[in-house]
């Protein structure tokens, strides 16, 4: 009783943590997909398939084994197996025998096949490890694509509130009679205009989220709030690694880089099973049997008759010659007895040497010549594609950091300027459409500068992803 209380208040503890475990991670997300994404399951179970290859083919190396038993009715005039005498009546026939038989050489194929196996392996998990990356880098852009929807919001809601202060002042003057009806017109309108600004974020954040479940496969009806981490904006000695330097220490790490190779690896391997199949096979064979027949007699009884006539002599009075007879009694041998009387053995080597086969042995080598010529393709066009995306991410990331330096200072001179044109606005100095037109620009600064900052942390982020360091938000 008192283990299940236990056991009771440890669930009940685990439920109430999972139930106020509200806010995803980046990390919460990409574990979550890596574990429940169909894709990355289906790509294990290729892994698994390409396992159970390098089993069989190993498994081929060892002796096979089979055991064989029939049992047969003869009717009509036939040889029985086991006396070899003619049988006219229904004889019932039992066979058993162990067969087994081993390839001693074939030209090392069935080695080459382990070998070629057990790379297709590895070369499949590379394939996942490719797999769960790109789900995880496409994770990391959603979310960031989150983060920057929720400052785009709180941006909008704060213009909103600064217009709307503003509206309450103004109103205030026109009731008191110190200022026209239009200014408050013109900041009603900016009001009305930023409120559908700050509707068009708050959708834009729901479609954002709605990305980011759909990609992890969560129900419409999941709660689902994100962790808003503090990114601070990396400085400029983070480009100070080169495309070069960055190339030659993702072709280290890269899964599909490797995946390449082994492939590249598995066609040269097949090249060699092909060429094996030029080669004389030795084989072992060796097999233990025995059997039972209806028709094996044995003498069981047996009676003096009298004597038999069997001839005369060749005399003028010819004499018959005669023998003592008898009435014989036969019975089936029983079943034990044929048993071992019946054993036979026999092991023999066998040694096929291939002369012509129609040209599919020289064709098969031409295939996996060509395998070869294609698998070397697919290796430098994997390498191609990884120092261009490096290269392109580089070039990304650098003029995102001057997008984002130049809208941070363009940033900080609209907000001295925006502040200087508040201040004349409220002695009645500008017009609304000239305040306005400084919040405006304001507004869009601010929004260019959100905008650089997450696409500068993305580029880096990708930069981070093909120098093999783990995604994460810091």
């Amino acid at each position: 009783m008192k283990r299940w209380l236990i056991f009771l208040l440890i669930t009940l503890s685990s439920v109430s943590m999972l139930r106020a475990q509200k806010l995803w991670t980046l990390q919460n997300c990409i574990d979550y997909a890596l574990a429940n994404n169909i894709q990355i399951k289906q790509q294990k179970l290729s892994e698994n398939l390409a396992a159970v290859n390098l089993w069989e083919s190993k498994a081929a190396l060892f002796p096979n084994l089979g055991a064989y038993a029939s049992q047969a009715y003869n009717n009509g005039k036939t040889i029985d197996m086991f006396t070899n005498q003619f049988a006219t009546s229904t004889v019932q026939s039992d066979n058993f025998y162990l067969s087994t038989s081993v390839t001693l050489f074939s030209g090392f194929q069935l080695l080459n096949s382990v070998k070629q196996s057990r790379i297709n392996l590895q070369s499949n998990k590379y394939d996942l490890d490719k797999m769960m990356n790109d789900i995880s880098l496409n994770l990391a852009t959603a979310y960031l694509q989150i983060l920057y929807n929720i400052e785009l919001l709180n941006n909008a809601e704060s213009q909103v509130k600064v217009t709307k202060l503003q509206v309450a002042r103004t109103q205030k003057l026109v009731d008191a009679g110190t200022s026209a009806k239009g200014p408050l017109l013109n900041l009603q309108a900016q009001a009305a205009t930023e409120d559908v600004t700050v509707v068009t974020a708050k959708n834009n954040l729901d479609l954002s989220y709605l990305t980011l479940k759909q990609m992890l496969d969560l129900g419409a009806t999941d709660t689902f709030d994100i962790d808003i981490p503090v990114l601070a904006v990396p400085t400029e000695a983070t480009l100070l690694t080169k495309p070069d330097a960055i190339y030659a220490l993702a072709l280290t790490t890269r899964p599909e880089i490797k995946s390449a190779e082994l492939q590249l690896q598995s066609s040269q391997l097949g090249l060699s099973i092909a060429h094996g199949l030029r080669s004389p096979i030795l084989s072992l064979r060796a097999s233990y049997g025995t059997g039972y027949s209806g028709a094996s007699k044995r003498l069981k009884s047996y009676q003096y008759s009298g004597l038999d006539t069997v001839g005369y002599t060749f005399q003028s009075n010819p004499i018959p010659v005669v023998v003592p007879g008898f009435d014989y009694q036969y019975e089936t041998i029983p079943f034990k007895n044929q048993f071992n009387d019946n054993m036979n053995k026999s092991i023999s080597l066998t040694l096929t040497i291939p002369i012509f086969d129609n040209l599919k042995t020289m064709a098969t080598i031409s295939k996996a010549k060509i395998g070869i010529t294609s698998a070397e393709y697919t290796l430098q066009t994997a390498k191609n594609t990884l120092y261009k995306s490096i290269e392109q991410a580089y070039e990304d990331a650098t003029a995102a950091l001057n997008k984002y330096n130049s809208s941070l200072k363009s940033v900080e001179a609209l907000k001295e300027s925006f502040k200087y044109t508040e201040q004349k606005f409220d002695v009645g100095m500008v017009t609304t459409t000239d305040y306005d037109a400084s919040k405006n620009s304001l507004e869009e600064a601010e929004s260019n500068l959100l905008q650089a900052k997450y696409e500068y942390v993305f580029r880096l982020k990708v930069i981070d992803f093909y120098m093999g360091k783990p995604i994460e938000l810091k």
